[in-house]
């Protein structure tokens, strides 16, 4: 790990995202480098910055936990509106799951139906699935039947437009 943390740190300072997101993995866990957070949601900012989706889900997370940066809902919404506008499923999930509880933005259900569905519709391993669509369900049992229509057109437009994309 040191040695590929050192070629890593190489291309990173050069610019390169995925080596900048590799990187903070590496301090993230500790591998090749000594544990440091802070180093982790640096050279993840400067991928998200570049619009890496993972290093904005994984910058959103260090927001929400406050690790290696302040604990901080709204920008943990902010990153990962970011990756979830590029279709990133698990930010996608924690995004709606932050509209359901009104941390970071206004507690709106039908928000959080709208991210949940479109989570549960992705690629997700089989148990953040599920957790997607008890979430979904969860944030739907507080809408009305046409609430719930206009929030699945929303879906639909959404899923047309991304599908469109070569």
């Amino acid at each position: 790990y040191a040695q590929a943390a050192a070629w890593y740190r190489k291309a990173a300072e050069q610019g390169y995202d995925a080596a900048q997101f590799k990187l903070g993995v590496l301090y993230c866990h500790g591998q090749g480098v000594p544990q440091n957070y802070t180093q982790a949601a640096f050279w993840w900012r400067k991928a998200a910055e570049q619009g890496d989706a993972q290093a904005q889900f994984n910058l959103g997370l260090s927001c929400d936990k406050g690790r290696g940066v302040p604990q901080d809902y709204a920008q943990a919404a902010f990153w990962w509106r970011k990756a979830a506008e590029q279709g990133f499923a698990p930010a996608q999930h924690n995004l709606g799951v932050l509209y359901h509880y009104g941390q970071g933005v206004p507690r709106d259900y039908a928000e959080a139906y709208f991210w949940s569905d479109i989570a549960a519709a992705g690629k997700l391993d089989a148990s953040l699935a599920e957790v997607a669509v008890k979430s979904r369900d969860e944030s739907a049992s507080h809408l009305t039947p046409a609430d719930q229509y206009r929030v699945q057109q929303k879906v639909r437009k959404w899923f047309e437009a991304h599908q469109a994309k070569p």
